[in-house]
């Protein structure tokens, strides 16, 4: 996952909702959501074919949700790399931070949502390090937490995300998420646009760089609603993966 918006507002009737948009190579095989992992039966989560992980995943039950991005520093050595793709189900599982020998892994970024807010762990293959995101909107991409100040796509993104309708984890309809929706399926910018969150490149390799999915998650004391869109930039194509309790949607 490339790019995460987190909207936090203690307090409440839907205090974390997250929008997620994995940027991945297009050959790369993954399935949609569902609860694809038999050692961690209550997760739901896109399922990568490749490592056998996920880029994001929820605990309907808790409520939870972990979502991974790349991070920026040592890559592991080759010898030793595993997946990074087990940590947001371990995370989403347990709740906490990621334990073992990190130096298998490449650079991360882990966020871990739940009622109390957002906890962020960062990895840049020799230190581990901790925040919880404050109240309000936030942009993670590769590089970490970011500003309109010092990021372009957050810049143009987040005062919209801020500024739309909050979705509700225990609404059953569309009514409010349609302006979630709409911008985390990019805003109607061309995916070439330096500010724009749904992207495609062409790389030199012949191989197709860009987004594959985008993901929103609410979270209430209830339990959480959880949307798809296995097509971006597609608004149209938003499917609703696990309803909010006693819903009939």
């Amino acid at each position: 996952m490339c790019t995460v918006i987190a909207g936090v507002e203690p307090g409440a009737g839907t205090p974390v909702v997250l929008a997620g948009v994995r940027d991945e190579l297009a050959d790369r095989p993954w399935r949609g959501p569902a609860a694809h992992w038999p050692r961690f039966p209550g997760l739901v989560g896109g399922l990568d074919l490749q490592g056998g992980g996920t880029w994001l995943a929820a605990d309907p039950a808790v409520p939870r949700v972990a979502a991974l991005l790349n991070g920026v520093g040592r890559p592991a050595p080759p010898a030793i790399r595993r997946s990074r793709g087990d940590l947001p189900l371990r995370a989403a599982a347990h709740g906490g931070p990621p334990g073992g020998d990190l130096t298998v892994y490449d650079p991360f970024h882990l966020m871990v949502a739940e009622l109390g807010g957002v906890r962020m762990w960062h990895w840049d293959g020799e230190h581990l390090t901790e925040d919880k995101l404050p109240a309000g909107l936030h942009v993670v991409v590769n590089d970490g937490l970011v500003t309109g100040d010092t990021d372009l796509k957050a810049r143009w993104f987040a005062p919209r995300f801020a500024a739309a309708p909050r979705p509700s984890a225990t609404d059953p309809g569309d009514t409010s998420w349609t302006a979630w929706r709409e911008l985390a399926s990019g805003a109607g910018l061309p995916v070439t646009d330096p500010r724009a969150l749904v992207v495609r490149r062409q790389l030199d390799d012949g191989r197709v760089w860009g987004t594959s999915s985008l993901t929103l998650v609410a979270l209430s004391d209830t339990g959480l609603r959880y949307d798809f869109n296995p097509r971006p930039p597609d608004p149209s194509t938003w499917t609703t993966v696990h309803p909010p309790p006693h819903s009939t949607h």
